[in-house]
């Protein structure tokens, strides 16, 4: 793999971002810094770790449920009731007492532990399920960014090839411009010749121009994927690819695709065991429920307020505890439980058909990539002849024309055309290295571009 120059110059106070003078960033050094400050990658990983606090929630339902409690209350005008008299000795009469005592205060814990519910248990396995698939998630994304970052690098590199092209040609119609300017003060050449020279410097000028606009505009690109501060310098310097051509000569093995290495399916499969969860949760509310509670309660009663002090109180303190068992038997609830059962039956079958959508989307794109690879190394084996004739035709020509044996107009075509000759090799390289990623990501290998 090939070694780029990056000097990353960052701004005194920025966090969050590794610093880097005057060093050498290879590909995998750029994707490895990616998975450590990408954003959107954070983001994610923080739902991973939502999901095992969520399953420490669920878990927590199986757990024992402890409260405790205490309540102080004022009776500033206490109930009255109405007893017959006859009950304190004045038959005849309805006589009125007063209920309570004025103060009360009440401390009270209570303990309850489920014994027997489904769906309880259900939750706690699909709570692990889901967990998991937080987890598959953040691995989704780390491929997302590989992928994103590793596509850019070598746009960006083969970018900066199509500058270095009209940097030379730039460089070899400045010296045509200036020799013809001194040929056309010496009365040797024709001045709309030099003006032709001109139009054409000033053309790749514009070329070069919107070259290096696009090329800033990846870096940018490059960076943000990377999660780098704008504020940093990133610089590419000449990058051969000749481990590519290669390959062109070579027998290519692509291996095939295995769908249980690729995320995409494998997230299809987690969603589907965790529809199957769902299902039987709701399955399980048609089982009964089994829970052991107690209780225990110590009360202080009087109609003073002396309730804390000793020996010398008129309050009365007495305790309570009880101890029951709860059995909840679901008999109707107007089918409400059967629709949900049918619903996540539903679900399910849209999964198996999106599974078998995806399988086939998935073996899809390795065949194309496949294709892709194929074709692209035909293409660079015949673009990489066609430059070599095309700097031969211009050589020639330039001879000639030295000569006085060819004219300016077969000059400016023969480097017209090995211009764009370099600039379809080097973008026949690019598509090359894209396939070649595709053909990865279809074999479900990304991270081995860590390596």
């Amino acid at each position: 793999m090939k070694r780029i120059m990056l000097t990353l110059i960052l701004l005194v106070g920025i966090g969050g971002y590794t610093t880097y003078a005057q060093s050498e960033l290879s590909l995998q050094e750029c994707l490895k810094y990616a998975l450590t400050n990408n954003q959107q990658l954070a983001r994610i990983r923080m739902e991973e770790d939502m999901g095992r606090f969520k399953t420490s929630e669920v878990r927590a339902k199986a757990l024992p449920q402890v409260n405790a409690s205490g309540q102080y209350t004022n009776n500033i005008k206490k109930q009255v009731l109405a007893v017959p008299g006859e009950l304190i000795q004045e038959p005849g009469k309805t006589v009125l007492l007063e209920a309570g005592t004025t103060h009360n205060v009440t401390a009270s814990g209570t303990l309850t532990q489920t014994i027997y519910d489904q769906s309880v248990f259900t939750g706690l396995k699909a709570a692990k399920a889901g967990e998991e698939y937080y987890s598959m998630q953040s691995v989704q994304s780390e491929e997302t960014v590989i992928y994103n970052v590793t596509q850019l690098y070598y746009s960006t590199l083969v970018s900066r090839e199509k500058m270095i092209v009209l940097d030379a040609n730039i460089e070899k119609i400045s010296k045509l411009v200036n020799t013809t300017g001194s040929q056309v003060e010496s009365g040797l050449a024709r001045k709309i010749d030099l003006d032709r020279m001109r139009v054409n410097l000033t053309n790749y000028k514009t070329q070069r121009t919107q070259a290096q606009n696009q090329y800033l505009v990846q870096l940018n690109q490059l960076k943000q994927q990377m999660g780098m501060s704008m504020a940093a310098s990133i610089d590419l310097p000449h990058t051969s690819f000749k481990e590519i051509e290669s390959k062109a000569v070579g027998a290519l093995d692509f291996g095939g695709v295995n769908l249980d290495n690729r995320i995409e399916y494998r997230l299809l499969k987690k969603q589907e065991e965790l529809q199957e969860f769902q299902k039987k949760a709701y399955k399980a509310e048609y089982y009964p429920s089994l829970a052991l509670s107690g209780n225990y309660s110590y009360n202080g009663i009087s109609n003073k307020f002396d309730m804390f002090k000793g020996s010398g109180s008129t309050a009365s303190w007495y305790s309570m505890a009880a101890v029951s068992l709860t059995l909840k038997i679901p008999i109707f609830d107007g089918f409400a439980r059967r629709s949900r059962v049918s619903q996540a039956s539903v679900t399910l079958k849209e999964l198996n058909k999106q599974k078998e959508e995806t399988a086939l989307a998935l073996n899809t794109q390795f065949e194309n990539a496949k294709l892709q690879v194929q074709n692209n190394l035909t293409t660079i084996q015949a673009q990489k002849e066609n430059v070599d004739l095309a700097n031969e035709v211009y050589n020639s020509t330039q001879n000639n024309y030295n000569l006085g044996l060819a004219n300016l107009t077969d000059l400016l075509d023969a480097e017209t055309s090995l211009t764009e000759a370099q600039n379809n090799y080097n973008e026949a390289l690019l598509q090359y290295k894209l396939a070649e990623l595709d053909i990865i990501k279809s074999n479900g290998n990304l991270k081995s571009l860590l390596n």
